[in-house]
């Protein structure tokens, strides 16, 4: 209890001192609430920008991520294996935006403890003169006080400058800041108190119970709205792997359809805690809503025009390998119409060197035939009456040329 105390302590002291500096500076519990959640959603949207620039990146990938589930639907390691891949070629940390998209509820829990305790952490009065304040008043007015402890500190504080002169008498050293109290009253509503939701019950219908009654119908919807645009800025950038905006990859993305649950159910948590806890959460709720919205289109056009820049140079390389495909159908239906029966030569390489080793064998063998012919030199397949020089020619015959020398039987005529 001691490390979980002293680890509640890194916010909710520092909360305390702010949020009892703008109490003491305005004194209007109303306006320092106000104030105090502009101060912390500034001081968180460095985390809110981390988290928009994260899971626009992730949406963006939604087209290629779900060509990847497609492709390795049959084999999930591998799936898992090219996505990661594919965030790390593109930067993305897996999980990311969502992570810190947690911080700042984490913040809320401790804001709890800060709002439903005004007397420590706004009149920043210690444990001891704390319950001393809220034993003398309950023991002056106890029907004033709930059944329910926690909010003792919400009540005794708008109760005590009644009880000014008995807690002066039971503390002697108390301040008079202290004895002022504090002054819940914002534009006639009671945010020290908790709404009633079950207005059909109310005694009276005055606009201090109406406008407690509508804070956290307000927050739910300021929330509501912020998730909307935050959805839709996020769908806006999803784009295929050609620069375009892929309207249905978004629709259909895993992360949409996160968004799609959480739009119900943080309003509605939202709506919940508002009925249970003092009207000023809702109405720091409220503020961070509105402020949200505001800061979520800001950066929403900061980025796109990086993303924006980005598209257009995928479009443009896209454009090109169009323009180089579609030249090279050009050049293919060009042959198509020369040679419209498909015949086509065959030109491997071992085709090429089979005709080229046919052409010089040819070569070689007409060399020859042509050698032996000037020589005298009978071939196969050659007339046998071709002993000498070329039979038919009168001038090779010679003077002593006789066609019947070498027959065997130069008789037989």
């Amino acid at each position: 209890m001691f490390l979980a105390f002293k680890l509640s302590d890194i916010i909710t002291v520092p909360f305390g001192y702010l949020l009892s500096i703008l109490y003491h500076s305005t004194k209007n519990y109303g306006v320092a609430m106000i104030l105090f959640a502009l101060v912390v959603q500034l001081v968180l949207l460095p985390i809110k920008a981390k988290s928009k620039k994260s899971m626009m990146k992730m949406s963006r990938l939604t087209p290629r991520m779900q060509d990847i589930q497609k492709r390795y639907a049959s084999d999930p390691q591998k799936q898992n294996e090219m996505i990661q891949q594919l965030y790390k070629e593109e930067g993305v940390s897996m999980g990311g935006g969502c992570l810190w998209s947690f911080i700042p509820l984490l913040i809320l829990f401790p804001l709890f403890t800060v709002i439903r305790e005004p007397i420590t952490y706004i009149l920043m009065e210690s444990a001891e003169v704390t319950q001393q304040i809220i034993a003398t008043i309950k023991a002056a007015a106890p029907e004033i006080f709930t059944g329910n402890s926690i909010y003792d500190q919400v009540i005794a504080a708008q109760a005590i400058p009644q009880f000014a002169q008995e807690l002066s008498a039971v503390i002697p050293g108390i301040s008079q800041a202290t004895l002022e109290g504090i002054n819940f009253d914002f534009v006639g509503v009671n945010l020290g108190l908790i709404p009633s939701w079950k207005f059909w019950a109310w005694e009276v219908y005055d606009w201090a119970h109406i406008g407690a009654f509508l804070l956290p119908l307000l927050s739910a919807g300021s929330q509501v709205l912020a998730m909307l645009v935050s959805q839709k800025t996020n769908d806006s950038v999803v784009t295929d792997k050609n620069g375009i905006q892929d309207k249905e990859a978004a629709k259909n993305s895993q992360q949409n359809q996160s968004m799609q649950t959480m739009l119900f159910m943080m309003p509605l948590m939202s709506l919940w805690i508002g009925f249970t806890v003092s009207a000023g959460l809702s109405l720091y709720w409220l503020i961070g809503g509105v402020f949200g919205t505001i800061t979520d289109a800001i950066m929403t056009k900061k980025y796109r025009t990086i993303y924006d820049a980005e598209d257009a140079e995928r479009l443009k390389r896209a454009m090109e390998q169009d323009r180089i495909e579609a030249e090279k159908e050009r050049v293919r239906a060009e042959r198509r119409a020369a040679n419209p029966d498909g015949i086509t030569e065959n030109t491997s390489k071992k085709k090429l060197q089979k005709q080229q080793r046919e052409l010089e064998a040819s070569q070689k063998a007409a060399a020859a035939r042509d050698y032996a012919a000037r020589k005298g030199i009978c071939q196969e397949g050659d007339e046998p009456d071709c002993m000498s020089g070329i039979a038919d020619r009168p001038y090779c015959k010679g003077r002593s040329y006789d066609p019947n020398r070498y027959r065997s039987n130069p008789t037989e005529e």
